[in-house]
């Protein structure tokens, strides 16, 4: 793969979720994987899980559950995703019937008083939909604040991932809460960290809210002027929790979303549909596989040399994915599997002139190296493989029962070979796709 894949399935997960706006969120160490809008949105979503640094974590496309984007996205970027997304571009009061400029000035509105530098938007006309982005300084510290809305199928997986907690096994975090208010919209709220190793004590808070209609809006904070690579200002973000609650179920976002052109709107509300457990209209769009399903396979595959210690406590894990942790009696250890239908279109891109093609025409690609999540002495082993059908399954192993702790023992349970084995089982192929 021409990327670095190394993010972790639950990265894709909650990291969509809560960086959905303008749909470019960016997770740390991996971009999401081309092959259309459909399917980028698809993994989109899952990375959002990681919650922006751990809880983020599917390996949707990646290796051990990357998200790639050919030629582009990775991590690592300067600037803050509302300021990439907006290009540089000034400010714009023609974008929309509710403009850039109007975004942002109701934004500002809604929170308390300060010095607001750093301003971009988008407007309801615009291709990535209405949002905005301020750095907002109350005088103990200049904060990123970034605020997306739109509409989306209140019934599909996409809608439930934006307002679930995820799973602390795979994601560090200090409180997630989920509410269901008496009008029936769902909101959480998120109080974690950019990076989920903190090698940086970058915070990361945020709201999200989802109503019965399928109106959303999400509000996102930092205590430092950017998500990425910029220094941490002051001790916390400057919102408690409980005012970005305020903000995104605020009235003045509903004029909004009835504003946002229809046609644009049926567009992303199809592209979000797609990542439902059931099969989209667009014939094109590839099909899910269910998270119950991967797990009884691969633990139907583990060696006799390993328990299990560890699962999901979700009766049914996310579609495309499912972990279990295990121990040989050396040690905790993680193993991860994304199956993907559909891939053959983006083989390529996913797959160099180094991987190796087996009789049949299943291309293999084996990788040894550092977990990407940080944990103090974390490896990640990782077989991906990709069958002529175009059936990808990603099998990843960590020599921790977790991405983001330190290293439980010197190497994971599983040698690269019983990975391999796992990984071009037949039994994948008898998975039955929605």
């Amino acid at each position: 793969m021409p990327l670095d894949q190394h993010e972790d399935p639950f990265e894709s997960r909650l990291g969509d979720a809560l960086r959905r706006a303008g749909g470019t969120f960016e997770t740390d160490g991996g971009a999401m994987v081309g092959g259309g809008t459909v399917r980028g949105r698809r993994m989109l979503f899952r990375r959002r899980a990681a919650m922006l640094g751990g809880v983020a974590g599917i390996a949707l496309v990646g290796v051990g559950g990357a998200l790639l984007l050919p030629g582009g996205g990775g991590g690592g970027g300067k600037q803050s995703v509302a300021a990439e997304r907006s290009g540089g571009e000034t400010v714009r009061d023609d974008d929309g019937e509710v403009s850039g400029a109007e975004m942002v000035q109701r934004l500002k509105d809604l929170m308390p008083k300060g010095r607001f530098s750093e301003e971009s938007a988008h407007g309801t006309d615009t291709e990535t939909g209405p949002s905005a982005h301020v750095v907002y300084d109350d005088g103990k510290g200049a904060a990123a604040v970034e605020l997306g809305l739109g509409r989306i199928d209140p019934d599909s997986e996409h809608a439930r991932q934006l307002t679930k907690c995820p799973d602390k096994e795979t994601v560090a975090y200090d409180s997630c809460e989920e509410i269901t208010r008496p009008d029936g919209s769902r909101l959480m709220l998120f109080e974690g960290y950019e990076y989920p190793d903190r090698r940086v004590d970058t915070k990361y808070w945020y709201a999200q809210v989802v109503d019965p209609e399928g109106f959303e809006v999400g509000v996102m904070e930092w205590n430092a002027a950017a998500q990425k690579d910029a220094p941490v200002t002051r001790a916390e973000p400057p919102l408690p929790t409980a005012y970005l609650r305020a903000i995104v179920t605020a009235s003045e976002w509903q004029e909004v979303v009835d504003a946002i052109p229809e046609a644009a709107e049926k567009e992303d509300r199809a592209d979000k549909e797609s990542s439902s457990t059931e099969r989209p209209d667009d014939p094109a769009a590839p099909p899910l596989v269910s998270g119950e399903a991967i797990r009884q396979t691969l633990t139907g595959l583990l060696p006799e040399s390993v328990e299990i210690v560890g699962k999901e406590e979700e009766p049914e894990p996310e579609p495309d994915f499912a972990y279990v942790v295990v121990d040989d009696g050396k040690g905790k250890s993680l193993v991860q599997v994304n199956v993907q239908p559909g891939m053959a279109d983006v083989a390529d891109s996913l797959f160099g002139s180094d991987a190796e093609t087996l009789p049949d025409g299943t291309k293999v690609v084996t990788r040894q190296g550092p977990g990407e999540k940080g944990g103090e002495g974390g490896v990640m082993w990782t077989v991906d493989t990709l069958r002529t059908d175009g059936l990808r399954v990603v099998i990843s192993a960590f020599n921790s029962g977790a991405q983001h702790t330190a290293a439980t023992r010197e190497t994971p349970a599983l040698t690269m070979a019983q990975l391999r084995e796992i990984a071009t089982s037949g039994k994948w192929k008898t998975l039955d796709a929605s």
